[in-house]
Formats: structure tokens, sequence, C-alpha cells
């Protein structure tokens, strides 16, 4: 069997600070499976450093061809900062993230290949320390069975990494299930074998 890469996103998020001539650089990296996810990581970023002098930023929703793409310069000159963040991002491998530099200026000009430089390694280091994870795709099925099967259920859960995210005891038990995709079809077929037919399975 030919092993599946899947794609990867960031597990959690990740903060890191530089200095380069009296400005700070901070950077926080962080996971967003949507655009609407990322604009709010960058406006807790806003929210939480406000006296910060700029807040660059860019993101990478969705992954392979289907990707879309935000930066900004938040005032920077242009092509100094979001831009090579962006780069940054493209060549990390990941999607579903989301990458804030939040400056703090220090008085002194840094020039425009010292802003490209100073934003660009504040984006590496964050994600050299970012956890990652594969982006695996998942189904949430509602398994209902009489009550003498309620441990075999448990059981074949726990074989295909299935997490029990609810479980409801009335005339049946109901367990809601989030497994991988690639395991619902042995795990659907495992637990009719199992209970003789007798479950009832729904997707959601």
């Amino acid at each position: 069997m030919s092993e599946v890469h899947h794609p990867l996103v960031p597990a959690d998020n990740a903060q890191i600070e530089i200095r380069v001539i009296n400005s700070r650089f901070i950077a926080n990296a962080g996971p967003a499976a949507s655009v609407e996810a990322a604009r709010a990581f960058i406006a807790a970023i806003r929210a939480a450093q406000p006296t910060a002098s700029h807040h660059v930023y860019a993101y990478v929703i969705g992954h392979g061809a289907t990707t879309t793409l935000g930066m900004s310069d938040d005032g920077e000159p242009s092509g100094t900062a979001g831009r090579p963040i962006l780069s940054i991002l493209k060549g990390s491998g990941l999607g579903d993230v989301v990458l804030v530099v939040t400056r703090y200026f220090g008085g002194t000009l840094l020039g425009t290949g010292g802003l490209v430089h100073a934003y660009g390694d504040a984006a590496r280091e964050v994600l050299a320390i970012l956890p990652r994870a594969e982006k695996i795709e998942r189904r949430t099925l509602l398994v209902a069975v009489p009550y003498s099967f309620y441990e075999l259920v448990r059981r074949l859960a726990a074989t295909y990494t299935a997490k029990i995210d609810d479980e409801t005891f009335a005339g049946d038990v109901t367990l809601a299930l989030t497994m991988p995709l690639m395991h619902v079809a042995a795990f659907w077929s495992a637990l009719v074998e199992a209970t003789a037919g007798t479950a009832v399975v729904e997707e959601l």
C-alpha cells in the first residue's frame, strides 16, 4: 500500500521575538482553515498590541493548487514586509496558516533591504518552532445500537481511531463518532458484521 501524504497544517500557535537595531519584531503564527479565521487571528494580534507601529501579515488558506493567499505591508514600504513573509509561507509546505509580524519601531530606519531581512527572519524563526500536524479529512457518524453492543462499538471506535463526541442513552445507545475519512468504510463494515446488521449508522 502506498503511503498517503497528507498536507501539513499548524497544530497550534507559536510566537518568537527578534530585535534588529532597536526595532522589535514579534512574529505570531497559527492555524487558519478559512480567510475569516485568518482575519480573526490578525485582529486578535492587533487588539493585543495596539501600540505597535505595524502588523504585517500573510496567510495561505488551503493546499496545493487550491489556495487563497493574502498579505499586507500595513504601512511598511511596498514589497519589504508582506511579500517576503508570503513567499516564506508558500515555501514552508504549510497550508491553512496565518503569520503576523508585529513591529515596534526603534527609531532607526532599517532601509528596504534591512526590512526584507528583518521580516523574513522573524517569519522563518516562528515557522521553525511552529508545531505541525497532518491535515486529515474527518467524518462524523451517528451510530445507534442495542445496549448489548455498547462496549463493542466503543472498542471498534478505538480500533479505527474514532473520537467519541457524545453518547445518548435512550431506547438504544446512540454514539456520535468523529473519525478519519479513510477509516469510515472499514469501520462501517466491521460494525455491521459485529452487530449482525442491527446497528443504524448515519453520516452527519
